[in-house]
């Protein structure tokens, strides 16, 4: 189908209003609607929370009686199934459109297809495939876990200028200013999960959570309620850990993955502890991410050392990979961001493609995802 610049323009909004999602929707993919007559919008929503009303049921409810006859713009394909809300398809069939154009076709093998069928089948004509780049990039982690079934893994590193995260004895605080941390909170709330390692848990005595008043541009879905708050999900295979750290002081969601169940400590209620097979006496750390898939986690926020993340890198396990640089120089005997096997041949180096740079405060952020 030949889509008019006004169909771009359309979408492009539906596509702006999914992204007012990205914080709460978590397992749901982020969707925005828009709802067109004679050029003009008459009705517009995204998708807000899990188990709450979909985007087109939002913008069915402010177009009203203009819905019939009008174009639905959509970033995902309308679901077609009863879930904790009824079928999105039914709702525009219901509502009298006459055109139904979304961005891509939702790989969920409950819908996968069969939502555009039901429009079609209704007498309403259907296209696809519109900005669906643009519509991939909402939900990242959702379609890796509906395409692949595991999720998408995003490690977050920070280093001076010569690559180095910590002095030599070990002391990291703090390499990048204020406001790369409070960039690294915003990605942090926008996660299903935060991966990380009992080193990084006992040596940073971390907390792993989102901090609320450090959240550079709170959305409007959050002004009036709590942050939600990533599983924090901590591997510790030599049981190391014990209630009475930092981590255990915030009470939301932690998963510690281990090989055998620790029963010496008093557990808080809200851990779980989950034993996963081991290959060389080390986590399985597919079967990590096959787990965490298992439990409906989209995105997964890497957040550990060098060891954890050299061998999440060396097994290909990271999607993205986000470095910020501060205008530091440690020198000899700081720690690197990898700690890896040692290449011999140029060929060996994995390439990555830079998706984008930019300044943070006093400090630079780079992007780059696997070729």
């Amino acid at each position: 189908m030949h889509f008019t610049q006004a169909d771009y323009d359309f979408m492009a909004k539906a596509i702006a209003l999914a992204k007012q999602g990205f914080n709460t929707t978590t397992p749901n993919p982020n969707v925005g609607c828009v709802i067109v007559k004679e050029g003009e919008i008459v009705g517009e929503g995204f998708h807000a929370q899990a188990g709450g009303p979909h985007a087109e049921v939002f913008a069915l409810r402010e177009a009203a009686g203009r819905a019939r006859g009008a174009t639905a713009y959509v970033t995902l394909e309308p679901c077609s199934h009863y879930g904790r809300t009824p079928p999105c398809a039914k709702g525009l069939i219901d509502a009298g459109v006459s055109k139904v154009i979304c961005a891509m076709v939702d790989p969920n093998p409950e819908v996968a297809g069969n939502g555009l069928k039901m429009l079609q089948q209704a007498g309403i004509e259907t296209a696809s495939g519109l900005l669906e780049q643009e519509a991939r990039a909402l939900n990242k982690g959702f379609l890796k876990r509906m395409e692949h079934g595991a999720p998408y893994v995003i490690a977050k590193l920070a280093a001076s200028l010569d690559g180095k995260t910590a002095l030599q004895n070990g002391k990291s605080k703090w390499i990048t200013g204020p406001d790369a941390r409070r960039d690294v909170q915003a990605f942090r709330a926008k996660s299903c999960a935060i991966l990380s390692g009992a080193d990084t848990v006992l040596i940073d005595d971390a907390r792993l959570n989102v901090r609320k008043e450090e959240l550079p541009d709170l959305p409007k879905t959050l002004e009036c309620n709590d942050v939600r708050q990533p599983i924090r999900v901590i591997i510790d295979t030599q049981n190391r850990l014990s209630p009475v750290l930092a981590l255990f002081q915030s009470q939301s969601k932690i998963i510690i993955l281990r090989s055998e169940l620790d029963n010496q400590h008093n557990w808080p209620h809200f851990v779980e502890q989950v034993c996963l097979p081991t290959v060389k006496n080390k986590l399985d750390l597919k079967a990590v991410l096959q787990f965490l898939a298992s439990r409906d986690i989209n995105l997964v926020w890497l957040e550990a050392g060098a060891t954890l993340c050299g061998v999440m890198h060396e097994q290909g396990l990271i999607d993205e990979y986000i470095v910020y640089f501060a205008p530091k120089i440690i020198g000899e005997g700081g720690k690197g961001l990898f700690q890896s096997n040692i290449l011999t041949e140029m060929n060996q180096i994995q390439e990555l493609q830079l998706t984008d740079c930019t300044q943070v405060g006093n400090d630079i952020r780079i992007s780059a995802i696997k070729k």
